[in-house]
């Protein structure tokens, strides 16, 4: 797994009320998994309180009605795990190349490349010899198509 240290600023109120930083430090990794979250929340947020809402990434997660922020890393020489999330997923590819595969097409991604998954049926493919990087954000949306999910 590649390293996931990333750096995570959080902010929030003070004791007197006052925009402050309350977070500032690498995106814990809890999990032996590619993932690692950097925020949690409800949707709507409740931005009042300083709690840390981090927990270990799982894909549970994806089905908790919840807005996740991630890092993810797509394995060098990795293949694709076809599925779909009854998400919608943005994504930013930070490092790395990545392959979008889907029922009908391939898209080719390298760093500034922005991804909106609609909750289709899609892989990742990482035929490079460099893990690839990407800031994914998940938020709970209407199934799709024919209702494969992971």
């Amino acid at each position: 797994m590649a390293d996931l240290a990333h750096r995570r600023i959080v902010t929030g109120l003070d004791d007197s009320g006052r925009s402050s930083v309350v977070i500032d430090g690498p995106i814990p990794v809890l999990a032996d998994i590619s993932a690692a979250l950097a925020w949690r929340c409800d949707i709507p947020a409740d931005n009042s309180g300083s709690e840390d809402t981090v927990a270990p990434y799982a894909i549970e997660m994806l089905h908790s009605g919840q807005a996740n922020f991630a890092i993810c890393t797509f394995p060098a020489g990795s293949p694709e795990i076809m599925h779909a999330t009854d998400t919608i997923d943005y994504l930013v590819i930070i490092s790395g190349r990545v392959t979008l595969v889907l029922e009908k097409g391939e898209a080719d991604l390298g760093p500034g490349d922005f991804i909106v998954d609609r909750g289709v049926m899609h892989g990742w493919r990482n035929p490079h010899d460099e893990d690839c990087i990407a800031a994914v954000v998940n938020l709970p949306a209407h199934p799709v198509g024919n209702g494969r999910t992971i």
